[in-house]
This record gives structure tokens, sequence and C-alpha cells, in this order.
């Protein structure tokens, strides 16, 4: 039996089944790249689902935790730690807003639940029965309860049935079924700017403004989920910032601190005022390791002008999957937007796909029976990027 058999046999013993047999397991990570046991290489082109978009064991980051973890670990919200303060400050300055407060969770689930409550605690202010939320079909938000409920997919819910009933789903190309759905005792519109696990699907402008109108006209707040859109995965910092309209929140994790579990609930205007004491508290929030770790993601960033660059390998990926639609019949189409990309396949194959690129260590998922996602770090070469369409191109062979 080989050390990654082994591996997976005592994962299999004592971790619970929730995802699935696992079909590969790692001891070490390099920039794109994932060792297993017996040493060998896989191009990671999946990030840990949009995670790791400085790579694996960036030194930049490594040196800000172990800085950090030899400094001060854990106070929890009760006391002020410094790298919570300075991240909240990056965050202030990212998203543009200056009056922007920040509550600071462990994911993107305990992100987005903070900003429903956040959400629900406003509208209430203005009437008691103003708790309802807009939601869209195919979106993902986490899996709370709550964030659950709003995550529009019906299949995830039935297993939790029944849910509470506070949300209302519709359509998520449909900018008048929007309207329709938001009214007096809406108090807030939750979306995605692309859909990521609803098969890499960006919004239509129209969507977005009717939400952000609507929201105006009936005094709800529109919280933008970024968790896997954030932090540069679609291009500039939020992918919001590459519309017309500005949300009063947005939920961060994921890319954050490239790894490292931490979530962020940023408002601005009155819903940066919405939570007061009592009302939402976690305790490892803010976390100063993993705040320290953020903070270096985002100087790395900047330092590195890795915005520019992921926006010229997001261009040569794009251009290569375009090729492989013009010369592949089971390759239709590219959606997505920055290095969050799907390619969009004849049928119901992107798990055939998935497996062939596995059995040829490139780690990419299904993230739709049709639709294959491709999620490199913002730091991934050109050669790899050629590397990773040269097998993606032998796979769409093989299977046609």
């Amino acid at each position: 039996m080989t050390g990654s058999e082994a591996l997976l046999r005592r994962h299999d013993t004592h971790v619970m089944r929730t995802y699935g047999p696992p079909k590969a397991a790692f001891v070490r990570g390099q920039g794109t790249r994932l060792f297993d046991a017996e040493g060998g290489s896989w191009l990671d082109f999946l990030c840990g689902l949009a995670v790791t978009s400085l790579g694996h064991a960036h030194p930049s980051v490594t040196e800000a935790v172990a800085q950090q973890a030899a400094t001060l670990v854990h106070t929890s919200n009760l006391y002020v730690t410094e790298p919570a303060v300075i991240l909240a400050e990056h965050l202030a300055r990212l998203t543009g807003w200056s009056d922007a407060r920040t509550f600071f969770a462990q994911c993107g689930a305990t992100a987005n639940e903070a900003a429903i409550k956040l959400a629900r605690r406003h509208g209430k202010a203005q009437h008691p029965d103003k708790t309802r939320l807009v939601t869209l079909d195919g979106s993902f938000h986490g899996r709370t309860l709550a964030t659950l409920e709003a995550t529009g997919q019906p299949a995830k819910h039935d297993a939790f049935a029944p849910l509470a009933g506070f949300v209302d789903t519709v359509a998520h190309d449909d900018a008048e079924a929007v309207r329709d759905a938001v009214g007096p005792a809406t108090c807030g519109v939750l979306l995605e700017v692309v859909q990521g696990e609803g098969g890499v699907r960006p919004l239509s402008p129209e969507v977005l403004q009717a939400a952000r109108e609507a929201c105006d006209e009936h005094g709800a707040v529109l919280i933008i989920d970024e968790v896997q859109t954030g932090v540069g995965r679609t291009g500039p910092w939020f992918a919001y910032q590459d519309t017309d309209v500005t949300p009063d929140v947005v939920t961060l994790a994921k890319a954050l601190a490239n790894g490292l579990p931490i979530g962020a609930c940023v408002a601005r205007g009155p819903a940066a005022e919405a939570l007061g004491p009592g009302d939402h508290a976690t305790t490892f929030g803010g976390n100063p390791v993993t705040c320290a770790a953020a903070n270096a993601v985002i100087e790395v960033i900047e330092s590195d002008r890795l915005l520019t660059t992921a926006g010229a390998r997001s261009e040569r990926l794009v251009a290569g999957l375009n090729d492989l639609v013009a010369s592949s019949p089971l390759a239709t189409g590219v959606r997505g937007r920055g290095l969050l990309l799907g390619l969009e396949l004849a049928g119901d194959v992107a798990a055939e796909v998935e497996a062939g690129c596995r059995d040829r260590r490139l780690l990419v998922n299904a993230v739709a029976p049709d639709v294959l996602r491709l999620a490199p770090p913002l730091t991934v070469s050109r050669a790899e990027i050629d590397e990773a369409l040269a097998v993606v191109g032998e796979v769409l062979a093989d299977a046609a």
C-alpha cells in the first residue's frame, strides 16, 4: 500500500463522509503544484476552490503567519489586535468606502450569515415584519441553515427540510422577476456577480441594476457575495467593481488569507451601523494569525501587481479554451471572468473530463454536469497555462 493509499484509508475510517470518496491525498504544495506522498506532482487549477490565489506555501504569507503565531495567536473579539484593525482598514480602502465597517468571521458561510442577520436587523428597524430575503436560482451562499436556505439549489435543501421559509428565490436571468420579488417585507437581496458553484455563470447588468433599484425603492440592503469572486479572482479586487452597481454589503472569504480560515462582512452607510453590541459575535473572528495572513495577501497582490498579471494570464487561458472550442466537438463555449472560468461542454460529460484530467494530474472540477471549472492562482505562469490547456485538449480528444 502506498503512502497516499494509507492516508486515504485512515481518512475513510474516521472522517465524516460529507464530501464523497476523496480522489487524491496531498502532503505538500508549492506554487501551482501539489505533491502526493510518493512525490508525484499535480498541477492545481482549482486552488482549493478558488482559495490559494497566491499559490501554495507563498513565502510572504508563511513569514507573516510564523511571525504572528510566535507573537500573539488569540485574544477573542473582546479585545483589539493590530492585524484585525489593519485588515479592516485595507478593506475600507479596497472597496473605496471611507465609512466601511467589517465583521470578521471564519468562512464564507459565516460571513453570509452575518450579512443576513445585518439585513434583518436593518429591516426590522424600519418595520418589525421587514425580514424576507431575495436570492437567485443557482446561487450558493453556504451550508448553515440560513445560508443553505439562501442558496438557490433545492436539491441541497431536501435533506434538511423544512427550512425557515424567509427566502424568496427567483430566476437568475430575469430582471423583472427580481423587481417583483422585492417588496415592503424585503430586508435584503443577496446575489453573486458570477455564480461560482452555480456553474461559473455571470449575472447580466440588467439583473444587477434591477436588484439595486429595487433595494433603493424598498429600503432593503443589497448584499453581494464575493466569497469566490473577491480578492482579484475576476480581475478587480471585487467583481462588483467591474459593474455599474455598488452594494451596501459585500462578503469575502476563500482567497482572503490564501488558505487560512477567515471570512469578512463589509458594510457601508446605514448598513454599517445596523448591528449593535450583542447582536452578533464569534469567538475566532478577527483572529490575529489569519488577519496577518490576509494582510500579507493584500500586500503581495499590490506589490507584485498581480491584478494586472492575472488579467494577462486570463486572456491567455480564455484564448486557449476558445481554441479548444474551435477544435473539439465536446467543447461548446467559455464563460466567467478573470481566472474564474467555465468550459461549457456538449452534454453531461464534465465529470468524465474532470476524471480524465485528474488521471493526467491536472486538478479541475465539474462545477455543473456540462461545465468544467478552472480557477488557477493569480500567480500562474504562461507555461503552466499551456500545460493545462494541453491536458484538457488531450482529455477532450479521448472523450470524443
